[in-house]
Parts: C-alpha cells; sequence; structure tokens
C-alpha cells in the first residue's frame, strides 16, 4: 500500500514512496527531477501533446503549464484506480482546472484518442511527446506504450486525413451538392432490406479469383444472381464477377474522382443496385441502371450536413472509414441480420497482380505488355512506402502503409462483430476475424433460405419522389441564396458587419473546408478579419452557385408535369 505520511511533507525534503512493489518516488528531490524532464521537453516547439503517464503528486506540471506554448496541451493518465483518487486529491486543483490538462483513466487507446479529439479539436497537435515525471510508469509500461503509440498513430491519421481534404475536399462538396438532382429517383438504401439471408461481401484482392472458382463449383450458374445469400461487392470486382457470370445483388462505389468509371467498362445490360456515397462521382450515379442508393460519410464538419438533415434529405449515415471495402463490409452488416462471409479483401498483393484477374488494373497491366514490359509490376511492388508481409496462411506478400492502415481500421471497425462476421481462407493479411475454409465458407451462404425481400424491389422508395423533388428545389434555392448574400458582403455590394460574415462564413463551410489551414481542424476557420482567407473564400463561391443552379435545372426538369 502507499505510504500516506509522505503526502503532506515538502516535496524538496526528499522521500520514497512504494507501491506493489515498485519505487515510484525517487528519495532524491523528486520534484527536481520532474522539473528537469520539463525543461528538456519544453524546448520543443509547434503544436505539442505531452503524454504523462502516472502523474502521481504532479511534480513537474505547475512549471509545464508554464513552460509550454500556448497550442499545446498535458494529458495525465493513471491506470490505478487508487492511484488516480490519489493524483485527484493531491494534485493542486488549479493545476487540474487548467484547460490545457486533462487527467483521466481512459484505458482504452480509441477512447483516449477521441476524448483528445473531443477536449481539443482534431488537428491540434503535431507530435506526442511523452514525459515521465514520476516512476508510476513502471507498474504498466506496456498500457503505457500502446497509449502513446494510438495517440501518436491517431494524430498522424488526423494529418493524413487532413492532407486528403486538402486534395479532395473541393471535389468531395461539389459531388455531394450535385448528387441531390439524383436523390427524387434514388430509392433510399434502407428500401434493400435482405432479412437474416447471409452476405457475402466481395473485395477485389488477388485472392478473390479462387474463391469465385470455387464458388461457381458449389452453386453452378449464379448468372441470375444467387437465391440462398446475397452478394455485396465493391465496383472494382464487377467486371471479374461479370467475367464469371454471377450477378451481386449490390455494388459500392466510394470514389470521388473519374478513376472508377473504368469498373463499369463492359457491363451493358445489367441493372444492379449501387450503393453510392453522396460524395461519390456523379456519373457512377448513371451506371447500372442509374437509380443509385445513396448513403452518407461525414468527410468533416459541415453545417450543410445540419441543414439536409433537418429538411429529411439526408441519407442513410455510415462511418468514415477511407476504404470501399471496409465500407461494403459495413453496408452488409446493416442490411441483413444473416452471417456474413468476407472474400477477396487482402489489403496485401503479390508480385505479379495487385487485383484479381479481370479487375481493370490488371487488365491495364495486360493490355500495356509487350516484348520489352511484363505484365509483372516489379516496380510497383517494391517502390517506396511498400514493405514484405505474411497472408494469414503464411505466404509471403507486398504491402504498404496505407494498406495495413486499412486493415488495423478493419479490425477495430468489425472486432465488436467478429462472431457474426468471417473471413475466408487464402492469401490475404489476416484481419483478426475466424478465417473459414472456401468449403465451410460456402456451407454458411448454402444454409440461407430462398425469400422475398425488399431488395429484389429495387424501385422501391419510402418517399414520394414529387415531394422529395419540392424539397429539393426550396433546399437548393435557399443555398444559391446565402451564397449570393455571402458574395455580396465580401464584395461590398450588400452592407455586413464581422458578425454576419461569421454566420454567413460559417454557414456556407464547404467554400473553406479543404483549405490547408482550415482541413480536418473540426470546422475551425481563420478570423473574420483574415484578408488572404476571406480572398480564397469568394473565388469558390462562383463555381457553387453554378453548380447548384445546374442541380436547380435539373429538378425542375424531373419535375412531373400538372
Amino acid at each position: 500500500m502507499i505510504d500516506e505520511t509522505p503526502l503532506r511533507v515538502a516535496a524538496r525534503r526528499g522521500f520514497s514512496v512504494s507501491y506493489k512493489g515498485k519505487t515510484l518516488l525517487s528519495t532524491g528531490d523528486p520534484a527536481a527531477l520532474a522539473e528537469r524532464a520539463v525543461a528538456a521537453a519544453v524546448k520543443l516547439r509547434g503544436p505539442t501533446l505531452y503524454f504523462c503517464p502516472s502523474p502521481l503528486y504532479g511534480y513537474g506540471l505547475p512549471l509545464l503549464l508554464e513552460s509550454m506554448g500556448a497550442d499545446s496541451a498535458v494529458l495525465c493518465v493513471e491506470a490505478d484506480k487508487k492511484l488516480l483518487d490519489l493524483s485527484n486529491e493531491i494534485i493542486d486543483g488549479s493545476v487540474l482546472e487548467n484547460p490545457r490538462l486533462l487527467l483521466t483513466g481512459a484505458l482504452d487507446g480509441a477512447a483516449l484518442a477521441a476524448l483528445v479529439r473531443k477536449t481539443w479539436g482534431s488537428r491540434r497537435f503535431r507530435r506526442v511527446e511523452e514525459l515521465r515525471l514520476s516512476g508510476g510508469r513502471q507498474l504498466s509500461p506496456a498500457l503505457y506504450d500502446a497509449l502513446a503509440d494510438t495517440l501518436r498513430r491517431e494524430i498522424a491519421l488526423d494529418w493524413g486525413n487532413a492532407m486528403t481534404l486538402t486534395k479532395l475536399g473541393r471535389r468531395y462538396a461539389r459531388n455531394a451538392l450535385g448528387n441531390l438532382a439524383l436523390l427524387p429517383r434514388s430509392p433510399p438504401l434502407s428500401a434493400l432490406d435482405f432479412g437474416t439471408a447471409p452476405m457475402l461481401v466481395l473485395g477485389a484482392g488477388p485472392s478473390l479469383d479462387g474463391f469465385l472458382d470455387s464458388l461457381a463449383a458449389r452453386f453452378g450458374n449464379l448468372a441470375g444472381g444467387a437465391g440462398s445469400f446475397k452478394i455485396v461487392c465493391v465496383d472494382t470486382a464487377l467486371s471479374c464477377l461479370y467475367q464469371r457470370r454471377i450477378k451481386p445483388d449490390l455494388a459500392v462505389a466510394l470514389e470521388s474522382q473519374h478513376w472508377n468509371l473504368r469498373d463499369f467498362i463492359g457491363l451493358g445490360g445489367w441493372e444492379i443496385p449501387v450503393a453510392m456515397d453522396l460524395s461519390a462521382l456523379r456519373a457512377t450515379g448513371e451506371m447500372l441502371g442509374g437509380r443509385p442508393c445513396f448513403f452518407f460519410t461525414p468527410w468533416t464538419c459541415l453545417t450543410l450536413f445540419s441543414r439536409l438533415k433537418s429538411a429529411g434529405l439526408l441519407p442513410e449515415e455510415f462511418p468514415p472509414l477511407g476504404s470501399v471495402g471496409l465500407s461494403a463490409a459495413a453496408i452488409a452488416c446493416r442490411l441483413s441480420t444473416g452471417p456474413v462471409i468476407v472474400a477477396g479483401m487482402d489489403f496485401a498483393f503479390s508480385l505479379d497482380r495487385t487485383h484479381a484477374r479481370s479487375a481493370p488494373a490488371h487488365l491495364e497491366r495486360l493490355r500495356g505488355q509487350t516484348r520489352f514490359r511484363s505484365p509483372i509490376d516489379p516496380e510497383g511492388a517494391f517502390r517506396k512506402g511498400c514493405h514484405g508481409a505474411y497472408s494469414k496462411t503464411g505466404e509471403p506478400l507486398r504491402s504498404n502503409q496505407t494498406l495495413k492502415n486499412y486493415r488495423d481500421l478493419f479490425q477495430r471497425e468489425f472486432a465488436s462483430a467478429s462472431g457474426r462476421i468471417r473471413d475466408t481462407a487464402g492469401p490475404g493479411l489476416d484481419l483478426g476475424l475466424e478465417t473459414l475454409t472456401v468449403e465451410a465458407a460456402c456451407e454458411v451462404l448454402a444454409e440461407g433460405a430462398d425469400r422475398e425481400t425488399a431488395g429484389g424491389s429495387q424501385g422501391a422508395t419510402a418517399t414520394d419522389p414529387a415531394g422529395d423533388t419540392a424539397k429539393l428545389q426550396g433546399f437548393v434555392e435557399a443555398e444559391i441564396a446565402g451564397l449570393r448574400r455571402l458574395r455580396g458582403v465580401l464584395s461590398g455590394e450588400n452592407a455586413g458587419g464581422a458578425e454576419q460574415l461569421g454566420a454567413l462564413l460559417d454557414r456556407c463551410g464547404y467554400l473553406w473546408a479543404h483549405f490547408p489551414d482550415c482541413a480536418g481542424a473540426g470546422g475551425r476557420r481563420p478570423a473574420e478579419t483574415d484578408l488572404g482567407f476571406l480572398k480564397r473564400a469568394r473565388a469558390e463561391i462562383d463555381p457553387f452557385i453554378a453548380i447548384l443552379e445546374t442541380v436547380s435545372l435539373r429538378l425542375a426538369g424531373a419535375a412531373p408535369t400538372t
């Protein structure tokens, strides 16, 4: 137990505190030791999150709060409940109440990262610096190491997402607004209710080939769809299925650029529901029958989403997973309560193939083959950032950090459903799920009885298209009016003070959410007095007005005549 006697003794007299066989504080002036550690750490510049495991008496914390930059913060984590209570009792209230310091007992890495974002916002810090101000860390060293690693990884992920948003955020916003014209003739994703049918989720990794061969051998002709189970595939796998005469029940598309249009080449005559993100390329919605089922992933913090939701126009929401394979798995779990089998989701590649046969990337490589160019792409397999990996069966593979991050996200996202969602044996990284042989997976799929589902009625809608068109027209006109008011204030045509300007900027956040100084910052932006920011925002207004005016014209053309 902790000896309570030294708690009231002046720090610099020197004493030792032991707990669970470990010495938590040195006899040689522990406060001075902590302050020296602080003096060495605060030489860092830039927004820093100081991670302090087991702060105990809080030695060094007052100096750290005083010395660190105004854009830095301190996160103190205590794994032991008794020591946490001790810290809350002994550390000075002015330290604990400082908004730049947080003392917590959160021991889950994801929960701790979420707490940091909630307390200080996203993209606040550039680095995590661990500060050991006591010996309490040695009670749970592995746990504190894991928490520090998670914080560093999550902060790096925030900055990676911010760079993606800087590059593609404008495209996301323009696609989302342009896709509003498709909503009246698009059934909601909830219309595809597959009941308790088993779900087969297909990626486009190299392992898909062997699985599809076994699937065809087990179930025969699937050109008319699978009877006892439902197939959900990523858009990149469509041509692989088409070549084998396997008709999926749903394809999933996320891509905001034109690259994925090649996934639909040669699929004429197929009419398949496409689950499409609201920010995906509008042309994708014209494929495979032209009646996509929209869903929505919040790629950043925008008041636009709240207005769409208030108007009853926001599609069903899914978490932003980044990968179309992860989104396909999440959608499959939402559409059916039955078992889910995953195949072709490798997050790795071999020396000769990055995708399954007949996938666009593989076909492009074959088309480029000459006497001087092999279909094997060693440059791609060994480019900077790629590394060796091993599949769940022990086979050597190649992967990269992006694919590994998606694999790790898959493990975290579906860990709670690991009893329901299962992987199939074969090449590919371990997904942290129970792995079935291909034969066993086919038996699970065969157990589903034929049933009539809402998914069979692809044109079913839960709302009146004419009513949706009227609501959309009103929403689009309000957005155009808001952009014009902002343009008038910025150009000096309309009078408006800083308060009105700030409100209009916040309302039209999609104008600036992709700016490098705003991307991934949780809706934070420069002040209304920042002339450079205002000029950049002004340059974005006219293209968005043009998009919304086009949407308005398309909606008017879609409106029924009376």
